[in-house]
């Protein structure tokens, strides 16, 4: 897989130790379809036809995005009141190590179904501002929990047992090429709950690791932008 290049998006992530790891983002990948039962995958992907989302050729599918929606921010501004966010883990490759941190990519749903790679850049990939080496966490991984609220409702929860593994998607981009400092890749999503408003005003994501009761989290409010004049 190609990528285009373009200026890096510089990311800074505390560590449990103290430390801070810092990492100029080049690649930013967003995983898609990519849940651990490729049964209930394709079961998903008929429920996205039925909406006007058009299926992917392959799955799990792997969208490309510009490095510079990589951000670590508080506010999302949006064009209109269709877009919302997803619960996802993020590896991020280093040049001294792979981090596991928690994200949020936030799509815009009208966008989509026109194309998913589309709608994957026409909003920010949200990510903490903590992170874990994925070495201290890999024989437990299974075991976090993921976790999404907005507005305050929960909307998301599951653990990171329903989602191809971090070792699954450091593989696949080794495959690639892409497995080189400044890589940043998202997990794709666990499902919503039925009935929960997902067009909102605020989102949270929690990241939480029972054995040690660590959370990492991010947290945004969504701003809608003025009206075009013209």
């Amino acid at each position: 897989m190609s990528t285009v290049r373009t200026q890096a998006t510089t990311l800074q992530f505390d560590l449990p130790d103290g430390s801070v790891a810092e990492v100029a983002v080049t690649t930013l990948l967003n995983g898609g379809y990519a849940g651990r039962s490729q049964d209930d995958v394709a079961a998903h992907v008929r429920e996205l036809a039925e909406l006007g989302v058009p299926a992917p050729s392959v799955t799990p599918s792997l969208y490309p995005v510009s490095p510079y929606l990589a951000q670590q921010t508080s506010s999302v501004p949006a064009q209109h009141g269709k877009t919302s966010g997803e619960a996802e883990w993020a590896l991020v490759v280093t040049s001294d190590d792979v981090l596991l941190t928690v994200a949020c990519d936030h799509t815009d749903r009208a966008l989509e179904v026109h194309g998913v790679a589309w709608s994957k850049n026409a909003g920010p990939d949200v990510l903490g501002r903590g992170a874990w080496r994925l070495s201290e966490v890999a024989d437990r991984i299974d075991s976090i929990e993921l976790t999404a609220w907005a507005d305050g409702v929960e909307i998301q929860r599951g653990t990171l047992a329903e989602l191809l593994t971090p070792q699954y998607w450091v593989e696949r981009l080794r495959e690639l090429g892409q497995f080189e400092p400044g890589t940043v890749l998202l997990s794709g999503t666990i499902p919503m709950h039925h009935g929960v408003d997902q067009f909102a005003s605020r989102w949270r994501v929690e990241l939480r690791d029972p054995a040690t009761g660590d959370v990492l989290d991010c947290d945004y409010e969504v701003t809608r932008l003025p009206d075009p004049v013209g």
